[in-house]
Formats: structure tokens, C-alpha cells, sequence
């Protein structure tokens, strides 16, 4: 099979009879070229197939034009959120994007930024695995020069901008919510106390607590993977415990979701005997019955404001420091889940004793 050779400037040139630099400027929509020459350029590399060498580009320039996005999974709506939010900025910036996942894992995690680092992107946007111990990979990117914004799951760091929501408030409003519901024995189940997000919504879960003269039970504290048998587990071990919680806070609507399932198949009623408190504000939570009470955060603000601040740094613009905090707001939104009729645990208690 005999392959067409690639179209060059050269060929352009020729049939227009002008110099290569002309058409070099006109493809570039140089301002030192008239509009009748820009057209006729364009026509001609349209009509003879002629296709922009980016990669050559970019050499010449130093610059990939790509920014790297290292998140830690991607079945995720919260993810998919931020993706929409870095993409909608990156590509009116004329930047493209390549997406790695870590699949919750350190190993991968760092292997994933070993690999966008040697593909020369201009830019890492970065969320940390489930597992994460530190950020030693992530140095080659400072020691270059190359800007590294971290959003939701961060460490604290001396070299980039973290953004993310206040956690440990978020926390609090969910639980004192459950306490004005005149819920009085809450558990709270959540992910891995070592990750930022988790351990701050812990923080809050435990002020509230204190605040309203509740004290803290560590039966009632269940931190697993988050997963769907995960998530069953955790339930049927509250189920086992003398006294049953009448309130659960419980870090992601999936995770609250199957919480709420598993209740109901047990006898359970949802939010009469517990009431039920989510977070992230997911699909899930308002396709599922009763409705979930949850703290919405905002994917697509957070992925647009990380890009947005990335993008501003590689730009050199003034007033730009990439060694900040930036906290977006988030609020409780409450629905059916968690507005208690104060209706009594015995009978459901009963109900589940009995079941067994």
C-alpha cells in the first residue's frame, strides 16, 4: 500500500507562489499578514490536505500545550464534575489534557506521575489515592519549574495551590443537622482517617458532638474502603450493636445509599428509626427512596478554579501565587432522609432482633 506524502508548508508555498515564512505567519493568523493572503493560505492548506504539525510546534516553543490530571478514580459523578470543570478551562486556554487514575492506589499513583512528567506536560491538576504516604513523586514537577495545583484529597504543601471545600465545617452542619433531627446516638462512616477529607469530616462530626453535650462513642465510628460490601458490612454492624444509632453521617451518597438499602431490608425505617446524612451531592442521592440529605460539592467550580489557577501561573500573570489555600463554599441540602418523625427505636429494634 503506497501511503500520500504529508503536505508541507513548502507545498503551499509553492502553489501560492509566496515565501514559506508568509505561509508559516498566516497559518498562524500572524498580524503582519493581510486578511487576503490569511484566506487564500487557508484555502489552499484546506483544499490540498495540509495538517499542522503540533507536536513540532510545540518543540519549537518548549511548551506541550497539555496539562496533565492525575484523579483517583473515575466512576465517580463528583470526578466527572471536576473533569467537565478542568476541560471547559483548558481548552478555551488551547490546552489539552491527558487523564490518569490511580484505581485508589500509591503505587499507580506515583507511576501515573512518572509518566505524565516524562510526556512533558506544562501542568499537573492532581487529586491523591486513597492510600497516598507522601508526595516524593511529585518532585520531579516542582525541580523543573512545573506548576502542580492539588484539588479535594491534598496534603499540605510548601510548593503548590490546594483547592478544596471546608471539610471540617461540612462535618459539623451534617451532624448538628442529625442532633436537631433530636438524634442522639450518631455514627459516622467514612474512609480513611489519614486522607484530609475524611479525617476533617471527622472533626466536625466530633464538634458537634461536644457542642451539644454528646459524647463520643467509638462503636459508633466505622472507617472502611467506602465500597458497596463495605458499605453492608458497616450497616449490619451498627444493626448488631445493644443500643441501635438513631442517626448515621456518612461520607459519600453511594456508600449512604447502600447504607439505606441495607436498613430497609432489615426492617429499619429510613428516616423514622434512622436518619440518614450523605455527602458529595451525587446522582444517587435523589434517585434513591427516601431522597438523601447530603452536602453538595461543587465539582465542576472546584475543576474550573484548579485549571483556572494553573493556567494563570503558566501564563506568568501577576498576582498569581501557586502556594495558597482556595476553599469553595459548600452547603447542606437537606431532604427526606435525614427529617426525623420522632418516631421510637424499640419497634425497630424488635423488628431486626427478631429477624435474625
Amino acid at each position: 500500500m503506497n501511503l500520500k506524502k504529508d503536505v508541507t508548508i513548502y507545498d503551499i508555498a509553492k502553489q501560492l507562489n509566496i515565501s514559506t515564512s508568509t505561509v508559516s505567519r498566516a497559518l498562524q493568523n500572524h498580524p503582519a499578514i493581510n486578511k487576503l493572503t490569511k484566506k487564500k493560505v487557508i484555502a489552499t492548506a484546506k483544499e490540498i490536505g495540509y495538517q499542522y504539525n503540533t507536536f513540532a510546534g510545540n518543540l519549537r516553543k518548549k511548551s506541550t500545550s497539555i496539562i496533565g490530571v492525575m484523579v483517583h478514580e473515575l466512576n465517580s459523578n463528583f470526578i466527572t464534575s471536576v473533569l467537565a470543570g478542568i476541560e471547559k478551562v483548558t481548552s478555551e486556554a488551547g490546552y489539552d489534557i491527558i487523564i490518569a487514575h490511580s484505581s485508589e492506589s500509591y503505587t499507580k499513583e506515583s507511576a501515573n506521575a512518572l509518566n505524565l512528567f516524562h510526556k512533558r506536560v506544562d501542568g499537573l491538576i492532581a487529586s491523591l489515592a486513597y492510600d497516598t504516604k507522601n508526595l516524593d513523586h511529585y518532585l520531579p514537577f516542582h525541580q523543573k519549574g512545573i506548576p502542580v495545583v492539588f484539588f479535594d484529597r491534598v496534603e499540605p504543601s510548601d510548593k503548590s495551590t490546594v483547592v478544596v471545600i471546608d471539610n471540617a465545617k461540612c462535618g459539623y452542619q451534617a451532624t448538628k443537622h442529625l442532633i436537631e433531627q433530636g438524634c442522639k446516638r450518631i455514627a459516622h462512616i467514612t474512609g480513611n482517617l489519614s486522607r484530609n477529607v475524611y479525617a476533617h469530616r471527622f472533626q466536625g462530626y466530633k464538634k458537634a458532638l461536644a457542642e451539644h453535650h454528646l459524647s463520643f462513642d467509638k462503636k459508633l465510628l466505622i472507617v472502611n474502603d467506602l465500597s458497596e460490601e463495605a458499605a453492608k458490612n458497616a450497616t449490619l454492624q451498627l444493626l448488631r450493636l445493644p443500643s441501635l444509632p438513631d442517626g448515621i453521617f456518612i461520607t459519600n451518597d453511594f456508600t449512604a445509599a447502600v447504607v439505606i438499602q441495607t436498613l430497609k431490608e432489615n426492617g429499619i425505617v429510613v428516616p423514622d428509626d434512622i436518619a440518614i446524612v450523605g455527602f458529595n451531592n451525587d446522582a444517587i442521592s435523589k434517585l434513591i427512596e427516601p431522597k438523601i440529605t447530603t452536602i453538595n460539592y461543587p465539582g465542576i467550580e472546584m475543576g474550573e478554579i484548579a485549571a483556572r489557577q494553573l493556567i494563570a501561573n503558566l501564563k506568568g500573570e501577576e498576582n498569581v501565587q501557586l502556594t495558597n489555600t482556595i476553599i469553595i463554599r459548600s452547603d447542606l441540602i437537606i431532604r427526606a432522609s435525614s427529617l426525623k418523625k420522632h418516631t421510637s427505636l424499640s419497634i425497630a429494634s424488635n423488628n431486626y432482633t427478631n429477624k435474625k
